[in-house]
């Protein structure tokens, strides 16, 4: 009998509806059938916003805690507070040290607030880059995925300038690459990835633009002499309604927004964000800490379990994303 993976779940924000949706979630009978879970937070927390909601956890599972010695300060729902953002650092290091010493195998992140967590003093730009940094990972990506749509990004918070200046045929290959392992980690036989061009109608054999030319095109002819199923460039303004439809497993998007405006249009609430690259496996909620509807009780779980279910059949898998 093959045992549940231990997955850490962090608490993220507790002004912001972290703590709602992970209670939420935990009362659902869809985590426990996937995972051990350990949440890395504060129990005062949760334990207001199970009150706040009328969330009662089933009595058969007992939530196991640990605050990695960083409590919470009195929840002020809706307010940005930098001790709270410290916390919510604080809590991702500790679960990312326990992934990295195998004490769990994964962990599920609630959201952070990037403006919160400067103030709080730190640098790093949010969850992705502080555990590419933890775990030394300097080539990772930043990925969406839901049942239906997985979308890897070549690049995530560039600007708009400065991602154009990084497609090139080397960090497209290394995309292709990735996006295949993790296929293969999910149970994909044969994963079937489709590059996205970068201009308008994939450029119109060069007529709009050389780069599905000199870059994208020699990126997947490099893959595909590997024996990866990958194809491309395809004009991206029809590409992912063909993944949805099922024609293809995995986007290869040249930019954020090319990736981020499909999928959130049609499953804003089923998104996982995914990093893959890293040596532990890390999934996310695709969405932020909605100070403005924090406390309301209103703040849906779905992206987090999602994310809890996808990381689990990621660890589950006997390996790494």
């Amino acid at each position: 009998m093959i045992s549940k993976p231990r997955l850490a779940i962090t608490m993220g924000d507790v002004n912001g509806i972290g703590p709602e949706i992970l209670v939420k979630a935990l009362a659902r009978p869809e985590p426990w059938d996937s995972c051990i879970p350990l949440v890395v937070g504060d129990a005062a927390a949760l334990a207001e916003a199970a009150a706040r909601t009328g969330v009662e956890l089933p009595a058969n599972n007992d939530v196991a805690l640990t605050d990695g010695g960083f409590k919470a300060p009195a929840t002020r729902p809706g307010t940005m507070d930098p001790r709270a953002g410290r916390c919510a650092v604080e809590w991702i290091k500790s679960a990312t040290r326990m992934a990295m010493d195998g004490e769990v195998d994964g962990l599920v992140t609630c959201p952070i607030n990037k403006e919160c967590i400067y103030r709080a003093g730190y640098t790093c730009t949010g969850h992705t880059d502080l555990i590419a940094g933890m775990t030394g990972s300097e080539d990772y990506r930043m990925c969406l995925f839901t049942d239906t749509m997985r979308i890897v990004h070549i690049t995530a918070h560039l600007s708009l300038r400065e991602a154009l200046d990084e497609v090139r045929k080397p960090r497209i290959e290394r995309s292709i690459r990735i996006g295949h392992d993790a296929l293969c980690r999910m149970g994909f036989a044969r994963p079937r990835i489709a590059v996205a061009g970068l201009n308008p109608h994939a450029g119109e054999a060069g007529k709009f633009g050389r780069e599905e030319l000199e870059e994208i095109a020699p990126a997947v002819a490099a893959c595909q002499a590997e024996g990866i199923g990958c194809s491309g460039p395809w004009p991206p303004d029809t590409l992912f309604g063909k993944m949805r439809d099922g024609l293809f497993d995995m986007v290869i998007a040249m930019y954020h927004d090319q990736g981020y405006i499909p999928l959130k249009l049609v499953a804003i609430d089923e998104g996982v964000n995914v990093t893959l690259g890293i040596p532990i496996v890390r999934t996310s909620v695709d969405h932020g800490t909605a100070y403005d509807i924090a406390g309301r009780g209103t703040a849906r779980e779905h992206s987090l379990i999602a994310a809890i279910r996808l990381a689990a059949q990621l660890a589950g898998g006997g390996g790494r994303a």
